[in-house]
């Protein structure tokens, strides 16, 4: 039993050091040369017609990761032989981006042929999502090859907007991030809309004892309740969106202010002051949005290699909503 630890840390140890030795920055310097350039022109693009395109982006490599890793799965459409991922319950009617990275495709496929994954333009395309919204940015590693699976019934791992600490924790436990680093990406819920049915139970049957979430923000919820009224049948209507926070187009610590506050619009967003741990974190993003912004560059790199098809794995595809040779 005490050679067993050691050998696993070895083995672990490996596998991550032959990710980062594949994944590398600059990867298509001398494949593909305007790559990244390409997606930015993209994003920019579609973000001078729809300033909401910037955290579709972003929610869309982050539900891609969380599901068979950053494979471009998500982004596979539907048969009548196998319902993908994006028809899953946390992703249809709701993913928004996938033509720009279609835009942005369609470009390198005419540029350099067969070289540029769709799970790097995607890795890309959240990358300059977040500059776009307020100047910061990082070095995204490439080299990732796209999936050629995707399942409905797989969504189930991205994290709702309804789970509790310890839930939270656990979810982002099993993709290999931290609580911190939990909290960390959490903050991307300061910029973008959300769907009133998402957080609707906080206003009108959080539990047997209160209608109302005591922990949201009195004031708040009467605000919500005006935005997402509830219909004569009592439900909400499903189309009805309201911002995530009151600078929704600004990639900034705002949200942990917000949280603070009890103004966090999902029980997942409030959830991280009900430790001490995560409230001490919570504070010092909402006092220094520099090192926020620094720690989540950082993590959406680490969030990005996860579970990643590298070398002869997977494939490049041609068409980012279909596996090749399925047409």
């Amino acid at each position: 039993m005490e050679m067993v630890l050691p050998l696993v840390l070895v083995l672990v140890f490996s596998l991550t050091s032959q990710i980062e030795a594949e994944l590398q920055v600059g990867f298509y310097r001398d494949k593909c040369k305007a790559a990244e350039s390409i997606v930015k022109d993209e994003v920019e693009k579609a973000f001078e017609r729809d300033r909401g395109i910037a955290p579709g982006l972003l929610r869309l490599h982050f539900h891609d990761c969380f599901v068979r890793g950053c494979d471009a799965s998500i982004l596979i459409d539907s048969t009548p032989m196998n319902v993908g991922e994006k028809n899953g319950p946390p992703n249809v009617n709701t993913l928004r981006g996938s033509k720009v990275i279609d835009s942005a495709k369609a470009r390198l496929e005419a540029e350099c042929k067969g070289v540029v994954s769709c799970a790097d333009v995607l890795a890309f395309a959240a990358r300059d999502a977040v500059e776009i919204c307020n100047g910061f940015g990082w070095s995204v590693p490439a080299g990732r090859r796209d999936g050629r699976v995707s399942l409905a019934s797989e969504t189930l791992d991205i994290p709702a907007p309804f789970l509790n600490l310890d839930q939270l924790s656990q979810s982002f436990a099993k993709k290999g991030l931290t609580q911190e680093e939990m909290v960390t990406l959490s903050g991307a819920h300061t910029i973008g809309h959300a769907h009133c049915t998402s957080f609707s139970n906080r206003l009108y049957d959080f539990n047997a004892s209160s209608s109302q979430d005591p922990s949201l923000n009195p004031l708040y919820a009467e605000d919500l309740k005006r935005q997402c009224p509830r219909g004569p049948q009592g439900t909400v209507d499903p189309n009805l969106v309201v911002d995530m926070n009151f600078s929704p187009a600004a990639m900034d610590s705002s949200y942990y202010t917000d949280v603070l506050r009890h103004r966090g619009l999902f029980t997942s967003d409030q959830a991280l002051t009900t430790s001490q741990a995560t409230a001490r974190q919570v504070t010092t993003y909402a006092v220094n949005g520099l090192l926020w912004e620094s720690e989540f560059a950082k993590v959406m790199v680490k969030m990005s290699q996860i579970e990643v098809l590298t070398g002869t794995d997977g494939e490049i595809r041609t068409n980012c909503r279909v596996i090749n040779n399925s047409n």
